[in-house]
């Protein structure tokens, strides 16, 4: 990254802190770590360290902890959110934004504490509040899950 905050490759970087001050989410519900490669009103890669603490893991599965296949989507929609306020600019920080749909969601791999997540998403379309697209989760290369979603940012 250099000092404007774009990385090799001409998307810019959203650190931790940017990241919460954009999306509402917070622990334990927060996803993301952090959002790389942000093209903004195209696409993004957010980052997920998956670690043995998260709370899914006390009971998805104690002996083989797994991480929940729906908080993987949850972490493509929550990069997607912060490509929407990147898109959108200040005046969209902190609104909801809530699921309408997803669609052809397919798990391939499991996720397990010590995995990284990165979280491609890409805009499909735009239309008024409503925003549709396609994310890929993967790991160490692999995918892991991808699914179309479409979301509706709430106007307050």
């Amino acid at each position: 990254m250099d000092d404007s905050g774009m990385v090799h490759g001409g998307g810019m970087v959203i650190e931790a802190d940017r990241v919460r001050d954009m999306i509402p989410h917070r622990y334990p519900f927060l996803m993301v770590d952090r959002v790389i490669d942000v093209r903004l009103n195209e696409g993004a890669v957010g980052v997920k360290n998956v670690t043995n603490n998260e709370p899914h893991f006390q009971g998805h599965f104690p002996t083989m902890a797994v991480m929940p296949g729906v908080l993987v989507i949850e972490a493509m929609a929550q990069t997607a959110g912060v490509l929407v306020v990147a898109t959108l600019g200040a005046d969209s920080e902190g609104k909801l934004v809530y699921f309408m749909s997803v669609d052809n969601a397919r798990f391939r791999k499991p996720v397990v504490p010590g995995d990284q997540l990165l979280l491609d998403v890409t805009k499909l379309r735009h239309r008024g509040n409503v925003w549709k697209f396609e994310g890929k989760a993967t790991v160490n290369g692999t995918v892991v899950a991808d699914a179309t979603f479409s979301a509706m940012i709430l106007d307050e």
